[in-house]
């Protein structure tokens, strides 16, 4: 596959920007994106914009809109999303092949995960985008299962030989019996409630200010247990994550209804995380910003590290969950 965005020259970007009505100043700087190409722009009236051009295939135009009349939703009801800036009633633009999006610039740091009132201020943002995301389903956009996070990524890696001949055997029996874990954690929870998620909150996605969080890059929202948007705010033993969690909880539960058999799926959540992760960079290996970004993918020593990840990932998913 040719490189995907071997057209998207700065006097493109510049000129996509510009046809939409509003005018750069010829100012353009490249923002941290691998799968979408992010740019802040400097407008003629001393403003700035930051346009985000999407990956070709990626997603269909109407799950596109779908996400942003999502955060559209969410933004009416006061809750801090960035959502796409609307010009001629429109949020989704085309130029030269590319489409693109606007939004506002949103400066902010990296929340401080280690202080409890954070992690509660975040639980009650994520409660109510929760309650929002529970009053109607997503129609054009995926669900996060095992099939497409999973089972399909492994296929994938393997019909394309990915993995080293010398490492296949261990790690395709390694990830078969990850799945069949993940398989058996989702089988005891049939009824789980799925409701639309930002879908990737992961530190790097919140925006931290005097004034609190706010949540950019919906890019990957999509159907799913709640606890898939508190999960990645957890790190270190089961102590800490256990404590985290608590604090979490003490501010999500003012707002939404949680599930404490989810908590269940966290280890199985972030087991289809990292066999999706591998995948997702395989696929993309066209793109010259993968193999700048990533030079150990493909090694043996990639590989190996993923085998011993997803080993002590089956011994995670056989503990019993955390208790907050």
């Amino acid at each position: 596959m040719d490189e995907p965005y071997a057209g998207l020259t700065p006097d493109c970007t510049l000129d996509a920007i510009d046809g939409v009505g509003l005018r750069t100043d010829g100012r353009l700087l490249a923002l941290n994106s691998f799968e979408n190409r992010v740019y802040q722009a400097w407008l003629e009236d001393g403003g700035t914009v930051i346009a985000k051009f999407y990956r070709p295939d990626r997603w269909s135009d109407a799950q596109i809109l779908e996400e942003h009349a999502y955060t559209a939703e969410l933004a009416a009801r006061e809750i801090p999303v960035v959502a796409p800036i609307e010009i001629g009633g429109a949020t989704l633009h085309a130029h030269s092949g590319y489409r693109f999006a606007l939004y506002p610039r949103r400066g902010g740091r990296a929340p401080e995960l280690e202080d409890p009132s954070v992690l509660e201020w975040l639980g009650r943002f994520i409660g109510r985008i929760h309650a929002v995301g529970a009053t109607r389903p997503f129609i054009e956009r995926p669900a996060l299962d095992l099939a497409s996070f999973g089972e399909e990524p492994r296929g994938w890696l393997l019909a394309h030989g990915s993995i080293p001949d010398d490492l296949l055997p261990a790690w395709s029996g390694i990830v078969d019996q990850a799945l069949a874990a993940v398989r058996a954690a989702f089988a005891q929870r049939p009824a789980m409630r799925r409701l639309r998620l930002h879908g990737d909150c992961h530190p790097g996605n919140i925006l931290w200010t005097d004034d609190g969080p706010h949540f950019v890059d919906f890019d990957d929202a999509r159907s799913g247990p709640a606890i898939q948007d508190l999960w990645m705010l957890l790190s270190g033993d089961a102590e800490a994550m256990s404590r985290q969690l608590r604090d979490v909880l003490a501010g999500y539960e003012r707002f939404a209804e949680f599930d404490r058999s989810e908590l269940g799926l966290i280890e199985p959540l972030r087991t289809l995380r990292l066999i999706h992760y591998s995948a997702w960079i395989a696929r993309r290996w066209h793109d010259p910003a993968f193999p700048a970004a990533f030079p150990w993918f493909g090694t043996a020593r990639y590989w190996q590290d993923r085998i011993l990840e997803l080993r002590e990932q089956v011994a995670a998913m056989s503990e019993p969950p955390l208790t907050p």
